[in-house]
């Protein structure tokens, strides 16, 4: 068994979801959007599954309600931040 084959944060999924919902795939470049990813993630709790499929039959709605608006505050608050760290670069 390798770890990083059969195991995976289940907020991944949500994390890109999110971004591509945003579209900021689109209009972000790729080290902004690696930024983003890791920025987010550490601001949510880890949930680790093997499957997406256990995901979808054994989370109770409110939990998943939960974990989505989780994900929607750590990459408002993400975007808040690399946003000011361009400005004062610029």
């Amino acid at each position: 068994m390798t770890l990083d084959d059969d195991i995976h944060n289940y907020y991944e999924h949500l994390i890109l979801e999110r971004i591509q919902t945003l579209k900021l795939d689109k209009t972000k470049s790729p080290d902004y959007l690696a930024d983003l990813c890791c920025l987010s993630l550490n601001q949510v709790p880890p949930r680790y599954i093997r499957f997406e499929v256990d995901m979808a039959f054994y989370l109770p709605q409110n939990e998943r309600q939960q974990m989505e608006m989780n994900v929607v505050h750590a990459i408002e608050k993400a975007q808040k931040f690399l946003d000011q760290k361009k400005d004062n670069e610029d």
